[in-house]
């Protein structure tokens, strides 16, 4: 598959063939009621970047076809498999009933987090990212495999959604591209 420039990717609508021939990772990405629309736009972007298997788009998350979402994917939203269901639970409930093996991966600061960089990342993969005020929801994070976060050093306590997801996304394909040198971390 060529790779798309920006301006190339927002004027080109793949057939469903195109979108079938790239090789996907075994990441999914959760939108827990993620509502600003750039961020929805910008994780389209990172699935696309990482090669994300499908986004789920949850509660009051915005779907395409929306012009801010697609003006911050560049249009990724037409190369990304993602699907709508009405709560995040739903999606990892069916996630994990297609998949049995898939840890569950919030992005959240909370007292049972450890910091995404000491975290051993196994795949199947599901990360999940959370509203922009109130976070990944409660029940959501119960059920999650682990809990991971960034570490904050200023006066800021979190940083934004896409750019914590990002963060976290290429610290968990270093995985993917060398599993035997990355094996002695703790999780």
């Amino acid at each position: 598959m060529n790779k798309l420039k920006p301006l190339e990717l927002r004027n080109t609508v793949p057939d469903k063939k195109d979108v079938e021939k790239i090789k996907r990772n075994p990441i999914y990405i959760v939108l827990d009621n993620v509502l600003d629309t750039y961020n929805v736009g910008a994780i389209f972007r990172l699935a696309d970047a990482v090669a994300a298997e499908k986004v789920f788009l949850c509660g009051l998350t915005e779907t395409p076809p929306n012009s801010r979402i697609k003006k911050a994917s560049i249009n990724t939203t037409e190369w990304v498999v993602w699907e709508h269901l009405p709560t995040a639970l739903e999606a990892i409930s069916k996630l994990k009933s297609q998949i049995p093996d898939l840890k569950v991966i919030s992005i959240e600061q909370d007292s049972n987090s450890v910091p995404f960089q000491a975290f051993k990342y196994e795949f199947p993969i599901a990360f999940v990212v959370g509203h922009e005020t109130t976070g990944v929801s409660k029940e959501v994070l119960e059920i999650s495999d682990k809990i991971v976060e960034l570490p904050m050093f200023g006066v800021n306590t979190s940083l934004n959604v896409m750019v914590s997801l990002g963060i976290v996304l290429y610290e968990s394909t270093r995985y993917l591209l060398y599993p035997f040198s990355l094996s002695k971390k703790k999780d």
